[in-house]
């Protein structure tokens, strides 16, 4: 029966996502259950299988290198 257990699996993780997320407009940290305000990066670690790379987007990456050149 892997066929039912892999199904329910994918099931559990599908219901993991499924949520109304507190998120603060300005830096973006989210609200758990507890009412604890925690960085985007570690909620989603602490609940989710989620894993995170970083880097810049095209706009970010020309914003810092114009904040750079007028030191």
């Amino acid at each position: 029966m892997k066929l039912i257990e892999d199904l329910e699996r994918a099931m559990s993780h599908v219901e993991r996502l499924k949520a109304l997320l507190p998120i603060c407009a300005r830096c973006k940290k989210i609200r758990d259950d507890k009412g604890v305000w925690q960085q985007l990066e570690a909620y989603f670690r602490n609940h989710s299988e989620v894993e995170f790379s970083h880097s810049l987007c095209p706009e970010c990456s020309q914003q810092s290198h114009s904040e750079l050149e007028a030191m």
